[in-house]
């Protein structure tokens, strides 16, 4: 355990030196002897977590794949946060998805047993015409793109009230303003009305959306303006996990 901890100390240490730094001033920063700073110094440029040039040591690219695992795992927990206080203060099940490679990714769900998710029970990939998170994400696409998610996946009746063909969906996505809040009632799912929220970052078409029980509906353009307002708040610190 002490040869580990004195390890990550040096570690620590080199990577307070964006420049790179000599054995010997590594050694004196954390307290070591130089033949052990040595020792150990040789061990972790052998692992690659450090490297050597000119007689400066640096990161190396195992500890950068750290750093970075590290730093996406931290962007997913501050989205995961968020989500579960949005969730908990307006009381509804909140989603968070992106448009990525031609595909609808839903990369998180934060609900409760009494606040309850949507089921799944049509694939949300193939069904993004049916859905406010689906009709978001495709809202924000230009006209080609959007041509071609539904030549990959077709307009088809999911409900009794789902769009009926790619024309009526694509008038309907022309006529939405930019960043226009979507609403849905439905249409993917018997009982359950949602909205979408519109998030763009750079390239990447992104969407928070919630869902109600169809006898709430009363409630739904309500809670969707609270956490518009709540993203508002939010969105300089969110704007990284976009890319999660």
């Amino acid at each position: 355990m002490g040869s580990v901890q004195r390890a990550m100390h040096l570690l620590e240490s080199v990577a307070a030196h964006e420049h790179g730094a000599p054995a010997k001033q590594l050694a004196r920063e954390t307290g070591l002897a130089l033949p052990t700073a040595y020792h150990l110094l040789r061990t972790l440029v052998f692992e690659g977590y450090l490297r050597r040039e000119k007689g400066l040591f640096f990161l190396g690219e195992a500890a950068e794949r750290l750093g970075s695992s590290g730093a996406r795992q931290k962007r997913r927990s501050t989205v995961v946060d968020a989500l579960a206080h949005w969730r908990d203060t307006i009381g509804v099940p909140v989603y968070y998805a992106v448009y990525r490679d031609g595909e609808i990714e839903v990369m998180c769900v934060s609900d409760t047993p009494s606040n309850p998710a949507v089921e799944e029970w049509a694939d949300f990939r193939e069904t993004g015409h049916a859905h406010a998170v689906g009709q978001c994400l495709l809202s924000q696409l230009d006209e080609q793109d959007r041509r071609d998610h539904l030549d990959r996946h077709p307009v088809q009746a999911v409900t009794p009230y789902t769009v009926r063909d790619s024309h009526s969906l694509l008038r309907r996505l022309d006529r939405m303003r930019r960043m226009e809040l979507v609403v849905e009632r439905q249409e993917y799912a018997l009982g359950t009305v949602c909205a979408a929220i519109p998030i763009t970052i750079g390239d990447t078409a992104a969407t928070l959306a919630i869902s109600l029980p169809s006898q709430q509906t009363d409630r739904l353009l309500v809670a969707a303006q609270q956490l518009q307002t709540e993203v508002g708040r939010l969105l300089g610190s969110l704007a990284i996990s976009i890319s999660i």
